[in-house]
């Protein structure tokens, strides 16, 4: 059994049942060694709301399941009879299976989010912004450096004239 990854068109917003639904008819059918693996591809991403650092899954492709299967004629007609998968991606008639590379690289980026979710903090060096909480509340400053691992950013501050580098959390201040 040569298994390979494919890519399914699904509803968007309801990947991880459809998920669910299709590795239910593979187990009812009894096609567990033709279908091993069904993935929807996320990220784990924080953000604030209330001042509250909150994780989050981020789905990386929505609207797409990745399978991997050994493609015969019974797990095409299981795979085409599940509600709301519309088609493979690729050609009409004979799907394309994902190359070798394209696999390990949607894979390693699996594996790396789950390790630690990195802030996405939208400032740039030299960027003025206003700090909004903390000590230096109601402080003007220039962004020095982002820290994404940490979700920090570098701000330096005039105190009694003097220019001070101070380390805050990324939503601790915003943009003027």
């Amino acid at each position: 059994m040569a298994k390979e990854w494919y890519v399914l068109r699904v509803q968007a917003g309801r990947e991880e049942t459809i998920k669910e639904s299709l590795i239910r008819k593979v187990e009812l059918a009894g096609l567990r060694d033709y279908v091993p693996t069904v993935l929807v591809p996320t990220e784990r991403v924080s953000e604030i709301k209330g001042g509250k650092k909150k994780y989050k899954d981020r789905k990386l492709y929505p609207g797409y399941i990745i399978v991997e299967m050994d493609l015969t004629e019974d797990v095409w007609y299981l795979i085409k009879d599940t509600s709301g998968i519309g088609d493979f991606v690729g050609s009409y008639r004979k799907p394309i299976p994902l190359s070798p590379p394209e696999v390990e690289k949607i894979l390693n980026t699996l594996r790396g989010k789950e390790e630690t979710p990195e802030v996405k903090i939208d400032l740039n060096p030299g960027e003025n912004v206003k700090i909004k909480e903390g000590p230096f509340e109601n402080f003007d400053g220039v962004v020095d450096e982002t820290f994404p691992g940490k979700g920090t950013v570098r701000v330096i501050v005039t105190i009694f004239g003097r220019a001070t580098p101070v380390e805050l959390e990324y939503w601790q201040v915003e943009k003027i």
